[in-house]
């Protein structure tokens, strides 16, 4: 017998797969710049391009994962409790990008041009929200463009890893409207036979 799983097993399985995906890759990365590139002032992040991404599946819940990217970067880098503060509370701003995709509609952002701009969005919003952290706990404003300076490769990065999930059925779309997708084009096949 299939037992089939309900809306909130789903979400928390994908939930789930896509912190691990996070975790697991920005742990890499950071790791190997740590070792292999200690003296390049940029990074590369797979924050912007994941949080965006889940973001466009589950909407608000993609919180947990901005934050969680900030956690494992701090984690990677032995940041001090100041950096984990700027890290994940200001990835935090990148929800209010959420506010475009429900005011347009998560259909036209994903399928329209704005599908590429919106995870460019998520990645300023989460440096510009850094950046504010890091004044309000005493940062030097000058040391502010460090946030978007050495972060410059992650819009690159971020653009292409969404082009790419723009093209896999499912991956960066609302799960329920792809369910539903699913179901309708499933029916229609069982009516055909």
């Amino acid at each position: 017998m299939n037992k089939q799983r309900t809306l909130k097993e789903y979400r928390a399985i994908d939930l789930t797969m896509f912190g691990i995906m996070l975790a697991v890759g920005e742990f890499i990365i950071v790791t190997a710049a740590r070792s292999w590139f200690p003296g390049q002032p940029y990074t590369v992040s797979l924050a912007g391009a994941l949080v965006s991404i889940v973001y466009m599946r589950w909407g608000w819940w993609g919180c947990i994962h901005a934050v969680l990217a900030g956690f494992v970067f701090c984690f990677a880098n032995h940041g001090s409790a100041s950096t984990y503060l700027i890290y994940c509370v200001g990835n935090l701003l990148s929800c209010v990008s959420l506010f475009l995709l429900f005011k347009v509609g998560k259909e036209k952002v994903r399928a329209g041009t704005l599908g590429l701009v919106y995870p460019l969005l998520v990645l300023l919003l989460m440096q510009t929200g850094r950046a504010g952290v890091a004044l309000l706990t005493g940062a030097m404003p000058s040391a502010v463009a460090g946030f978007y300076l050495t972060d410059t490769l992650s819009l690159l990065f971020t653009f292409i890893l969404i082009w790419i999930a723009r093209r896999l059925d499912g991956i960066y779309e609302d799960q329920i409207h792809y369910l539903l997708r699913l179901s309708a084009k499933e029916r229609t096949e069982k009516g055909g036979s």
